[in-house]
């Protein structure tokens, strides 16, 4: 069974999450900043609730949750507890409805932490804060039963094996609520499949393949071959990426995302699998449904 899945937003639905920046809650007195973070914090519980209803309606099989469900929670200064915010325990319990109500529907539902998480920076300091955001990442998949917590390598800084090296150290140090739902995803500009293969295989961690980074970014091995090396490293549903070329495969970068998937551009090797596909399409929910007509229509 293909689960296809919808990353973090909407396209046409009247379904939105709220942030925050840290200069507007700064000006702020603590007590009214606590306020406003707490209507921010349970408008994106209740969005998240309304988004997992709508995948449940339309027969999507997964939702990304956005990294910002929870705005700016392990910032230096604005940072907060749920404690600290007045009915933050009422907001934890709607995060925990949207759990149940996942699982009682088969709704999995993951993460992909922003880009400025960074485990192989030779920055301690970065690693320090990239753990601390990766904790609060854990904290909400525990309410909402998430299983996947989605990270790229990194940077390359100028030695792709130290670079390699400090990720699987860093990831050996990491809490276990974390390690348990880490996952690798290789990029389209440093690491391939057959880079993070081998990190991968010493920790544990599965690797996230994203075909479409494979495609822009090759490394010899084909779709077929990289698809069965990858699923080896998972010990629960397997999830991939998938997403086509704004330009087209010819017409230059081929790195920005359509607002659709070709079907040609899903593999014909993961047809038959049992895993999850996160759609990488700029028209979100529409481009899931489209995608599900093409590939289960035809059956």
């Amino acid at each position: 069974m293909i689960r296809l899945g919808l990353c973090c937003i909407f396209h046409s639905q009247p379904i939105s999450f709220r942030r925050a920046t840290a200069k507007y809650l700064l000006a702020k007195a603590r007590k009214e900043r606590l306020r406003s973070l707490a209507e921010i914090c349970r408008h994106n519980a209740l969005a998240l609730e309304q988004a997992l209803h709508y995948c449940q309606a339309h027969g999507i099989g997964a939702f990304r949750i956005n990294s910002q469900i929870l705005p700016l929670k392990t910032h230096p200064q604005a940072g907060y507890d749920m404690k600290d915010l007045p009915g933050g325990e009422a907001i934890v319990a709607i995060f925990r409805r949207c759990g149940a109500f996942g699982r009682r529907h088969g709704i999995r539902m993951t993460f992909h932490p922003d880009q400025f998480i960074v485990l192989n920076s030779p920055d301690p300091q970065v690693v320090e804060r990239s753990v601390a955001d990766l904790r609060y990442h854990a904290e909400v998949a525990q309410w909402v039963h998430a299983d996947v917590i989605n990270l790229h390598a990194g940077g390359v800084y100028g030695d792709k094996q130290s670079a390699l090296a400090r990720l699987r150290a860093n990831i050996d140090r990491l809490p276990a609520s974390v390690r348990r739902r880490l996952t690798l995803e290789n990029d389209d500009r440093s690491y391939t499949p057959s880079d993070l293969l081998p990190v991968c295989r010493a920790t544990g961690i599965p690797l996230v393949y994203d075909v479409h980074h494979h495609r822009c970014l090759p490394d010899g091995l084909s779709v077929q071959h990289i698809t069965a090396t990858a699923l080896a490293t998972w010990q629960r549903e397997p999830l991939f990426h998938v997403s086509s070329p704004l330009n087209g495969w010819t017409g230059g970068d081929c790195r920005p995302h359509h607002d659709y998937i070709d079907p040609g551009d899903f593999p014909r090797e993961w047809r038959k699998l049992s895993l999850t596909v996160e759609v990488e399409a700029k028209a979100k929910e529409l481009a899931v449904q489209r995608l599900a007509a093409a590939l289960f229509n035809d059956r």
